[in-house]
């Protein structure tokens, strides 16, 4: 089995690329795993769980691209709303040879993941929603600060070279000392550090203020869940995630009957970086129990014409 880093051209645009391969390629290689990362991340974000596939083997391919605007990939001024990403991802996988995936979304990612189901049904087998945006208004003041006027400014005097530096020592010297940093909260600071670049952190912002205002979230998935019925879906939550509420997490399972919710008990908002080896037996568990969907077209229609009320002349 091996890790490969590498860089796609998309559009004119870099997208880096880490891919997992199995020992013993499957028999049967339609579903890729796509792992998409939340806002300010990256695919590295995975790297625990991909460790943990490494180590005790994991019998699917593994494709974990760097959104754009985020870690290696281009930082352009482009259109960064949730369809033009679920877009990105499905450029992804087409370039790649692969025309169906099990889609797994952490926090935005989430919310790109529905989009994607939502675009592509015929592309999408499973879903894996980690901690998901987009399944309620409710989210930390802290991403509701982002509309506020000026938040680019306060971000740049925020986070910079300097600040980074002063971060990084106060941390060394914590280290000195016995202390030690949770993988959780290294995670977090990495997502931080990242918005010292401009780029990522215009980026930040274009996501941001696209999907939340001061009000909390406003762009949700929650209206058009029923779409997915038929979709075999896994909802993964930190108890502790001070970001998005478990509340969303119990809601949605609430709302996708055949789901099924899965609650880290010590985990905060990344259980896949805070547990790996739980996350990734569960992640193993969850495709061999559930054959992956393949919908049509023709489907999707047919479910939208019976649920909604289509007005005559």
């Amino acid at each position: 089995m091996t890790l490969n880093a590498r860089t796609l051209t998309l559009h004119g645009h870099e997208i880096h690329l880490t891919e997992y391969v199995p020992e013993v390629p499957p028999a049967d290689e339609a579903d890729v795993v796509l792992l998409l990362h939340g806002i300010a991340g990256s695919g590295h974000t995975w790297q625990p769980l991909l460790e943990h596939f490494e180590r005790h083997g994991f019998g699917h391919r593994v494709l974990a691209p760097d959104m754009l605007g985020h870690g290696g990939s281009g930082t352009p001024r482009a259109d960064y709303g949730l369809g033009a990403l679920a877009t990105l991802a499905r450029d992804v996988l087409a370039v790649e040879g692969h025309r169906h995936a099990t889609v797994v979304g952490h926090s935005l990612g989430g919310g790109i993941a529905m989009q994607f189901a939502y675009q592509f049904p015929e592309m999408c087998g499973r879903l894996v929603l980690v901690d998901s945006g987009g399944l309620g208004p409710e989210v930390s003041p802290v991403l509701r600060a982002t509309a506020l006027p000026g938040a680019n400014v306060t971000l740049a005097l925020t986070v910079n070279r300097v600040t980074l530096a002063v971060a990084r020592s106060a941390a060394a010297l914590g280290r000195r000392l016995g202390g030690r940093l949770s993988p959780e909260t290294r995670e977090l600071g990495a997502h931080f550090s990242s918005l010292a670049a401009p780029g990522h952190r215009r980026a930040f912002l274009s996501i941001a203020r696209g999907l939340i205002d001061l009000r909390g979230q406003r762009a949700s998935a929650v209206d058009k869940l029923y779409l997915a019925e038929s979709v075999p879906t896994l909802v993964v939550w930190g108890a502790r995630d001070q970001l998005i509420p478990l509340a969303h997490g119990r809601r949605t399972a609430t709302l996708m009957p055949g789901s099924r919710l899965e609650v880290f008990e010590d985990a905060k908002h990344f259980p896949h970086v805070a547990d790996p080896e739980r996350f990734g037996r569960l992640l193993d568990g969850f495709l061999a129990e559930n054959p992956p969907a393949r919908l049509n077209f023709e489907e999707v229609v047919t479910l939208l014409i019976a649920t909604n009320s289509v007005r005559t002349p």
